[in-house]
């Protein structure tokens, strides 16, 4: 198999360029990786395999970059490229408020995540890794398994979630969701019990299951949906939960809605029609874009920053690569509820919405370790 060629695009915190009205493809492209200071991303292919892959390293000051390989069916490189820029700068400030010695960085498989012929795809990614030097670590994401983490295994030491080892993150991230909803009915109630109350889950795939089973083990009531239907009927039978279409989800009656599928959830369209007092979920990048963190502050709703309390999935790998037992992982996450109740308590001190308040505390830990690098 022919190795993957590449090209790199890399800035050294470079300062974001005024946008152009007709700014060609390339430009654009260095726009977008000034906007948030990228250190490096790298495009690589093979022709053979047909893999496509784009690797984002946001930042390292607190460690190598670690986050998860996404494949996808993105309609253009664009979007994907747009995808792992997001997805790996939250990467760094999940790190950075969860305490861990990580960096951000995230990487996406452009393609049909449903294909039959993962090993030269995966392989050929985890060469795309190597040939990074431990810059950048990986685990599973959306699209891949800890079965595709040993196939990269193969061709890169710089995989994490192995099978046997921290596996699937699901549950971790799960708990730390739980523990992190918990903070915000304490918040928002002045009880953190859920018992009772009404949560609607959107998505209940790997995250969204492992939330329900702890939901319903508190005695709350389930709305539920996902674009695959038996993963709802498994909820609906197992656990008693209400079975909603797709597009019903955001307007039904709760007191909590719980965003797990992907990003983007809250949005000109949808927020007009939530009808609760809590958007807390374990999906990335919630907020379509950051003015509607704005705006759920100026509907009254307490909204648990997405990259906080999803936290658990990237405490989980941290656990493999630091030699933690799992019970130690399950208490590093359910530290989650502390932190959310500190983000919440920077929110209220210098009056700004949950979302600016959980990028201060990021990026005072990450202020804090660049003064004491040589």
């Amino acid at each position: 198999m022919k190795a993957p060629v590449k090209s790199n695009a890399s800035s050294s915190r470079a300062v974001s360029r005024p946008k152009r009205s007709a700014a060609s493809v390339e430009e654009r492209l260095f726009e977008l990786l000034g906007e948030h200071g990228h250190e490096q991303v790298s495009f690589a292919s093979d022709a053979e395999s047909g893999y496509r892959g784009i690797i984002a390293i946001h930042d390292t000051t607190l460690g190598p970059s670690l986050g998860g390989t996404r494949f996808w069916h993105y309609a253009n490189v664009m979007e994907a490229f747009q995808d792992v820029l997001r997805l790996s700068r939250a990467m760094t400030y999940k790190a950075a408020v969860a305490g861990l010695n990580l960096g951000g960085g995230k990487s996406v498989i452009i393609g049909d995540p449903a294909t039959r012929s993962r090993e030269p795809v995966f392989r050929a990614h985890g060469r795309h890794i190597e040939r990074l030097g431990g810059r950048y670590i990986t685990a599973e994401d959306v699209g891949t398994s800890p079965a595709d983490m040993e196939l990269m295994l193969k061709e890169t030491r710089h995989v994490a979630g192995l099978p046997g080892k921290s596996g699937d993150p699901s549950p971790v991230t799960a708990l730390g969701v739980y523990r992190g909803m918990k903070a915000c009915a304490r918040h928002r109630w002045g009880s953190d019990s859920l018992a009772g109350k009404t949560i609607a889950v959107q998505g209940v795939g790997h995250v969204g299951y492992y939330l329900c089973k702890h939901l319903a083990g508190e005695g709350a009531k389930l709305i539920a949906t996902d674009v695959v239907d038996d993963k709802v009927e498994r909820v609906v039978k197992e656990l008693g939960a209400t079975a909603v279409a797709a597009n019903e989800i955001y307007g039904a009656r709760a007191d909590i809605f719980a965003p797990c599928a992907l990003g983007g959830a809250i949005n000109d369209t949808t927020i007009r029609k939530l009808k609760v007092e809590i958007v807390a979920g374990g999906a990335n990048n919630q907020l379509a874009e950051e003015r509607h963190g704005d705006e759920l502050e100026a509907k009254g709703m307490t909204y648990a920053p997405d990259y906080v309390i999803n936290g658990g999935g990237l405490i989980n790998v941290n656990a493999e690569l630091a030699g933690w037992s799992s019970d130690q992982a399950h208490q590093k996450a359910a530290q989650i509820y502390d932190t959310i109740l500190h983000v919440f308590a920077i929110a209220r001190e210098e009056h700004i919405p949950s979302y600016k308040a959980a990028d201060r505390l990021a990026e005072r830990r990450l202020a804090e370790a660049k003064k004491r690098k040589p």
